[in-house]
């Protein structure tokens, strides 16, 4: 008997296969609730990483609908409701095969892995969100057990003023779970913040948290007035991040675009619209519409016809799958469909293959269905040396880290990396119950030093295992074999090259301390011997065997370019196996070379060190002329009589003239005026002194511009004094 489906049925059934499956599928694997996140789902067949094409039940409904039913779909491929009836007509046809009855298997695991902290709750409110969604959409009655402590969190979390906007969207979705008794207070203060926040907005994420926390306020209360009075500013702020595809990006700064960004920015839209004051200007709805036709040009199709959207590797910490991108843009496009009530031409046969794809994925019904526990078999060490007797340890548990059943390792085959050849061990590790570790103590006869691929095999005690733990087949892992090798008959010798015969030979000790002196000409060879002995004494051959000569003064290695002279002799010795890989100088030879002929290439100027110009420089020592030979001391006296003797004669001037201070003003302004007129004069006569003994010239000039000025000043003042006075004088 075919079911009824409601709308309630349908978004029963796009909650399970979009909202459960997606609504946390951003996460990091090193989280450990996120681990667990994957294990359940893994569990319950949601968790292509790289979706498969649908199962072969799927392609059968899909192949069953080629008469009549995609007829239908064809002609009503240009509304989205078309989506609506792709999925229940599929889902109606193909009911048995892909939504069995959820078993207490699912129940069982989700209780397991969904487990409360000490305090009852599950940690953050996005985690509590995600369990109550799951425990919802399993039928697991469970919300009284944690309404207490995640209540509490979510009233704490809309009075905070520290709340982010995230925040305040993940406890806004617990509370329309849970519906919390909360106070009027708590609402108008998450509507204040969440308001606010749209006028500092930089991303596209904080767009969806803030919208998104105002719709789901609108929802869930009639106390506060949700409304947006700017919606077409932030309409058009959010489609500036729009690309010419249809995907958008996250922020500005991000260059990258996604469709998994495209859903989140439609359902921020959908979100605009639906708390826009007055009416959203068409033009921008049609824009919209049009981005997401060219959204759909994107879509990846497998071989039947399933189509999906993909999304770009970038990081893979923040990678989306198929999967998530699909169901984002699903939502994000039933969200717009909902609020605009816009009619999408969209291409039908696109339309049939996401209800394919979705319906694929598909909900286990029975234990059967359910995902086998992969086992991780891994090595503590992947280097083992030979010197030390180190012993191969490998140990399998599940990507939990749990233990894994009763069973055997066995390493079935060694292979020589970079070489087709392999050996046929079959060898069984022993288990150490202790350490929980299957354990090699020796190494096979035909393993040396060197690089292999070691092929393990996991074997069940009971066959029974295989039915519930998947260990993947043969796991090869590289491993490298390193070991001391010896050293033996180093020689270095001076083969003179018309006889062959030995003109000097030494003896080396490598890799120990050498300081040989060879001298040789351009007639005569350099020969260097020596032999590597692996631990297990066969002939090892290294990766790496330079001899370098470096000339003494040139440094110079790869050409010698006829330069006689001393040569600095190094050895070089190594390989990624060689525990005792070394390079050593072995001492020196003096070449002599014939002369350079005409057209031999000279030797390059040497590079100058980019550093020495901050180098300390060499002092320049200044050589002084001899100073001149000086008079005698006593026509120098002479002299300087003959310089003081007009001041002698101006004294005795003044004398005889019977110079005297009468006329000095008597009254207060005048008298100071002449006295400072006076001691300007005196200060030019001593900075005269000065400039001859200590000042520079410079200094000078700048004390005399500054002492000029101000006798000018005084000097004006005492001589228009002394004009008025003769005038008196005279007229009286």
């Amino acid at each position: 008997m075919a079911t009824k489906f409601t709308p309630q049925r349908y978004f029963s059934i796009l909650i399970m296969l979009v909202e459960f499956v997606q609504e946390k599928a951003r996460f990091s694997p090193d989280d450990k609730y996120s681990r667990q996140r994957v294990l359940l789902k893994k569990r319950f067949g949601l968790l292509p990483t790289q979706q498969p094409p649908p199962n072969s039940t799927s392609k059968l409904c899909a192949q069953s609908l080629n008469e009549d039913s995609q007829i239908l779909f064809y002609s009503m491929a240009r509304n989205l409701g078309f989506l609506v009836v792709a999925l229940l007509v599929l889902a109606w046809r193909c009911e048995s095969a892909v939504f069995g009855p959820v078993s207490e298997s699912h129940r069982s695991a989700a209780l397991e892995l969904f487990r409360t902290t000490g305090d009852g709750s599950f940690g953050s409110l996005e985690d509590v969100y995600e369990a109550l969604k799951t425990f919802e959409v399993l039928g697991i009655k469970k919300e009284s057990d944690v309404k207490i402590s995640a209540c509490a969190s979510v009233a704490s979390t809309l009075l905070s003023t520290s709340s982010t906007v995230k925040d305040l969207f993940h406890a806004l979705k617990v509370n329309g779970i849970l519906k919390c008794e909360l106070k009027k207070e708590a609402f108008m203060g998450a509507e204040s913040k969440l308001t606010g926040s749209l006028n500092a907005v930089d991303s596209l994420l904080d767009y969806y948290y803030s919208i998104g926390g105002l719709v789901l306020l609108k929802d869930q209360t009639s106390d506060v007035d949700v409304h947006l009075n700017d919606a077409d500013k932030i309409f058009r702020s959010i489609k500036s991040l729009s690309q010419s595809d249809g995907r958008w990006r996250l922020s500005s700064n991000n260059p990258e675009s996604s469709n998994d960004a495209a859903g989140i920015a439609l359902e921020a839209l959908a979100g605009v619209i639906s708390l826009a004051s007055s009416e959203i200007d068409h033009s921008l709805i049609a824009t919209l519409k049009n981005d997401i036709v060219k959204l759909f040009d994107g879509t990846e199709k497998y071989d039947d016809g399933t189509c999906y959207f993909d999304e770009k590797l970038v990081d893979a910490h923040s990678h989306r799958g198929p999967l998530s991108a699909s169901a984002s843009v699903v939502r994000g496009i039933t969200a717009f469909v909902e609020v605009t009530n816009e009619n999408l031409n969209l291409p039908g046969e696109k339309i049939l293959g996401l209800a394919k794809f979705f319906l694929g994925v598909g909900i286990p019904g029975s234990a059967k269905d359910l995902g086998s526990i992969p086992l991780i078999l891994s090595l503590p060490a992947t280097v083992l040396s030979v010197t030390k007797k180190d012993q191969l340890k490998v140990r399998v548990s599940t990507v939990m880290g749990s233990s894994a059943p009763p069973l055997s390792v066995k390493l079935k085959q060694i292979f020589v990396s970079g070489s087709k050849d392999a050996s046929i061990i079959n060898q069984e590790l022993k288990f150490d119950p202790e350490t929980a570790v299957h354990v090699l103590e020796t190494l096979p006869t035909d393993v040396d030093v060197g690089k292999y691929i070691f092929s393990f095999e996991i074997v069940f005690e009971d066959p029974e295992h295989k039915k519930s733990y998947a260990t993947g087949g043969r796991t090869k892992v590289p491993i490298h074999v390193t070991g001391d090798i010896k050293i033996e008959n180093a020689e270095i010798e001076i083969l003179d090259s018309d006889l062959g015969s030995v003109a000097t030979k030494t003896k080396l000790d490598l890799p120990g301390e050498n300081s040989v002196a060879l001298s040789a000409n351009h007639l005569q060879k350099l020969k260097l011997t020596f032999s590597l002995t692996s631990p297990f004494g066969n002939a090892f051959k290294p990766h790496q065997a330079f001899l370098k000569l470096r000339h003494d003064f040139l440094g110079l290695v790869e050409k010698f370019f006829y330069l006689s002279g001393r040569y600095d002799i190094q050895l070089t010795v190594g390989d990624s196996v060689m525990e005792n890989s070394f390079l050593q100088a072995l001492g020196h030879i003096q070449l002599d070379l014939p002369d350079v002929p005409e057209k031999a290439v000279r030797p390059p100027a040497q590079p100058v060190d980019p550093y020495s110009r901050y180098g300390p420089k060499a002092e320049i020592a200044h050589i002084f002329r001899a100073p001149e030979k000086r008079p005698p001391r006593e026509l120098s006296l002479a002299f300087l009589g003959l310089v003081l003797l007009p001041f002698f004669g101006f004294l005795a001037g003044l004398v005889y003239l019977r110079a005297n201070l009468k006329n000095l003003p008597k009254s207060t302004v005048p008298a100071t005026f002449t006295i400072l007129f006076h001691l300007g004069i005196a200060a030019v006569l001593t900075l005269y002194a000065l400039f001859w003994f200590k000042l520079d010239l410079f200094t000078t000039l700048k004390a005399l511009g500054i002492l000029g000025m101000f006798l000018m000043f005084v000097g004006h003042k005492t001589l228009s004094y002394l004009a008025t006075t003769s005038a008196k004088l005279k007229s009286a």
